[in-house]
């Protein structure tokens, strides 16, 4: 696909998005004063659907804010990480799709186009995507009162890649990366983790995800940081986890050992193993099993701590 014609894609689904999320508000997390990026005329934002759509070379990341419809708001709110393997951002089925079912629970949904890891464009790719996690977290609390959110109901939600920024803001939100603005506190109140991966441990991690962000040879140190599981402590949120036993491109193993990490620190965490459903499924609304069924186990889980209303 050419790039006049990815634009035309692009411009096609922003359109799309609009006609369905009329209130939605794009920012600029950085105000045009990126973090560590280093200029480069020749890199490009694209949307590329090689194999899903998704948005690549981010260059400008931005926050899509989709609000709760006024008669159903709960005050919570959640910062979406769509995945893509560190690679693209599977910006629709694990953005604009999951934006629309959380505002239908009475959720602001706030979805994350983050810098993806690459040395041309930045000074430490490792750091590009929590940067980008945490500002986001931060802004959407500065903006609470006027955007009608609880700032004590503000959880962070990830898919894949997606899902190892989001427990990367869940154990490293004060964990200093830039200089800060001010004092608001980056920490979701809770995480939705969602076939994610969690390990840079070369047996279980996704391969594309750790060169990407890590690079091909990685330090034990630079592995063993960006290994959520073994950074939980007991100021990590809550958490609500999915994962497929035959996930082939994320194993389980990355939920397991989260968990289990949760459960030593004695945080709250749900995890749902499924026998099947493979990896990158989104709300599963084109799946047939068990899987199919994980957004109505993740709304009782918010149900039941107090998140949002039950019905």
């Amino acid at each position: 696909m050419n790039f006049k014609k990815n634009v035309l894609v692009l411009a096609g689904i922003i359109m799309i998005a609009a006609s369905v999320f009329s209130q939605t508000q794009v920012i600029d997390i950085w105000n045009g004063k990126v973090p560590g990026s280093i200029p480069n005329p020749n890199y490009k934002q694209i949307v590329d659907s090689a194999y899903w759509i998704k948005i690549r070379f981010v260059t400008k990341p931005t926050i899509q804010v989709y609000p709760a419809p006024a008669d159903k708001n709960t005050g919570t709110a959640v910062v979406v990480c769509p995945g893509g393997g560190y690679y693209g951002i599977s910006f629709i089925n694990e953005g604009t799709e999951v934006a629309k079912w959380l505002n239908q629970l009475g959720i602001t949904a706030v979805v994350l186009h983050y810098r993806l890891p690459d040395d041309a464009i930045m000074k430490n790719k490792s750091i590009a995507p929590l940067q980008d996690g945490q500002e986001a977290m931060r802004i959407v609390r500065r903006n609470a009162k006027k955007w009608g959110i609880d700032p004590h109901k503000i959880g962070i939600m990830g898919f894949s890649a997606g899902g190892h920024i989001a427990s990367t803001i869940s154990t490293h939100f004060d964990e200093k990366v830039d200089e800060l603005k001010d004092s608001t506190s980056a920490r979701p109140d809770f995480s939705l983790l969602i076939y994610p991966v969690v390990s840079m441990d070369s047996a279980i991690t996704h391969r594309g995800s750790r060169e990407s962000l890590l690079g091909k040879n990685p330090t034990p140190e630079m592995v063993n940081h960006f290994s959520n599981a073994l950074q939980v402590t007991a100021k990590t949120p809550p958490a609500f986890m999915i994962h497929s036993m035959d996930d082939g491109t994320v194993p389980v193993e990355n939920s397991i050992e989260y968990a289990l990490a949760m459960k030593k620190c004695k945080i709250p965490c749900e995890l749902h193993i499924y026998e099947r459903g493979g990896h990158g499924y989104g709300l599963g609304k084109w799946k047939v099993g068990t899987e199919s069924t994980w957004t109505e186990a993740c709304e009782k889980w918010l149900q039941v701590k107090g998140f949002i209303s039950r019905k």
